[in-house]
């Protein structure tokens, strides 16, 4: 019997019996879609990831000092003169205070993120002014009460008035003298436009601490190690060992992230793919029924000549039909879910955050199904070509 009519035997025999086909399929499908989800689920983090830190810049270096112990202390003046000290390597600095008390517009206390920076923030993150001005030099010199706030905080707390407004920081009042243009498509609360920066010197006076903080631009992004060396190179023999500072890059934290998502995503793939073998059981059981119902059909065949090998290959080519056809559905459902997904992150968390599921776990997932129905198969296919034609026969 050639392969073309082993194919159509088996599709007569599926279709034939449409629900019990269905049902043995049912533990493919769910599998081939939870994996096609998932692995899209995390193919989508990994893309958001990456466009949120390339917002932040993927060409910077974070520093971070601790003098305590150390011989020497660690000023301002000393960093910006490391950075100068290697121009084919770095190029800005700035200098970073983290403001843990919270901002108070009128009477409301707010969630929004207050940050001490340099007059150079603004190229180092490629942030644009939208109304009046950014931080300039003098107000860093002379601990100006300034500040420059974000397009959500502009819109939310002034009605789109911020300009020459006061807004109150760790209890000191200070005056709003620009405004950032809006850097996502939908401004909400906690998000990158809900932020007010201030002069680092003014932040580090209202903290009562020194600048433990840097952020340092490479003139190469693809220098990354050669600029990172520099700088720990510089900061070593500045004080004298390695121990007081560490050094973090945009893209290292990137991987790092992506990394663990990669490990959730393997591990909630493999739970899925526990479905996969679930429905290679339900296959397995159906077909050696089957071989139990067409008994005296295999009997009557072998007694017309048929080979073991024929008999093995018609129920072999079922049962793999049978789960790739599961395995084409599961990738209709996991497409359906995925779109599914997509809407709901966004109306829900208000996120861009695409559910795609990707080439290779569509190909992993229908090969998975369709070698799973060979595999299972061939137990029942086995038992079907070794069935002696005589009792075969007699079976009722």
């Amino acid at each position: 019997m050639k392969i073309t009519e082993s194919l159509s035997l088996a599709l007569k025999n599926i279709v034939s019996s449409k629900v019990r086909t269905l049902l043995t399929m049912l533990g493919i499908i769910i599998g081939v879609a939870a994996v096609i989800v998932i692995v899209g689920l995390g193919s989508g983090l990994e893309h958001y990831i990456a466009d949120s830190f390339s917002s932040m810049g993927t060409n910077t270096l974070t520093v971070s000092v601790q003098s305590r112990g150390a011989t020497r202390t660690m000023e301002v003046e000393d960093m910006y003169a490391i950075v100068a000290a290697h121009p084919g390597e770095l190029e800005l600095c700035s200098p970073t205070v983290s403001m843990m008390s919270g901002v108070k517009i009128g009477t409301e206390t707010t969630s929004t993120s207050a940050s001490g920076v340099s007059e150079d923030y603004n190229r180092i993150y490629s942030c644009t002014i939208s109304r009046g001005r950014g931080l300039q030099y003098s107000d860093i010199a002379t601990r100006a009460k300034v500040c420059v706030v974000g397009a959500y905080v502009n819109q939310a707390y002034f009605g789109g008035n911020a300009l020459g407004q006061t807004l109150r920081v760790g209890g000191q009042a200070l005056t709003v003298v620009g405004v950032l243009s809006q850097r996502e498509d939908s401004m909400s609360e906690g998000g990158s436009d809900d932020c007010l920066y201030l002069p680092y010197s003014t932040a580090a006076r209202l903290g009562g601490s020194r600048v433990s903080s840097y952020v340092v631009t490479m003139t190469d992004e693809d220098r990354i190690d050669q600029s990172k060396a520099a700088l720990e190179r510089s900061l070593t023999e500045f004080f004298g060992s390695d121990d007081y500072f560490t050094i973090i890059t945009m893209s290292e934290l990137v991987d790092t992230m992506t990394g663990m998502i990669n490990i959730l995503v393997g591990v909630l793939a493999g739970i899925a793919a526990i479905s996969l073998v679930v429905g290679g059981i339900g296959i397995m059981n159906i077909m050696l029924v089957s071989v139990t119902e067409r008994t005296r059909e295999i009997g009557v065949r072998k007694s017309l000549g048929a080979k073991e090998r024929t008999i093995m290959e018609q129920f072999v080519i079922e049962a793999a039909v049978t789960s790739a056809l599961g395995g084409l559905i599961g990738i209709g459902l996991g497409y359906f879910l995925s779109a599914a997904a997509t809407v709901a992150v966004a109306r829900l968390l208000g996120e861009a955050l695409t559910v795609a599921p990707t080439p290779f776990a569509v190909l992993m997932a229908f090969g998975i199904s369709a070698g799973i129905g060979v595999l299972f198969g061939y137990l029942p296919a086995k038992k079907a070509a070794r069935l002696n034609p005589i009792d075969a026969l007699h079976y009722d």
